[in-house]
């Protein structure tokens, strides 16, 4: 005898499966944020360099910096679309990559 909360999930996934998505749902854009949060810190930082100092050193660093930040916001924002559609691929059925 199945409890009323299970009949609108298919045999394949239970309530407890359902909140993991979610879950992991939520630490993917909590991810992206952290991602995106470090990339305008370095491009803060960057920027701040190249304006506040003429040392040619840390001029440089600080062109490295801006550069980087692009990067970094970048790799942030292919992980977050790649979980994304694993994900995606486990809510409508389709097996996992690997769990064959």
């Amino acid at each position: 005898m199945k409890s009323e909360q299970y009949t609108k999930f298919n045999g394949d996934l239970t309530l407890r499966d359902y909140l993991a998505l979610d879950r992991t749902v939520l630490a993917n854009e909590r991810t992206l944020l952290s991602y995106i949060r470090t990339a305008v810190a370095f491009a803060a930082a960057g920027a701040a360099l190249v304006h506040f100092f003429d040392l040619g050193l840390i001029k440089a660093a600080g062109w490295v910096l801006i550069p980087l930040a692009a990067v970094v916001l970048l790799a942030g924002v292919r992980r977050y679309i790649s979980m994304r559609r694993r994900l995606n691929r486990l809510v409508d059925g389709a097996p996992a990559p690997g769990s064959e």
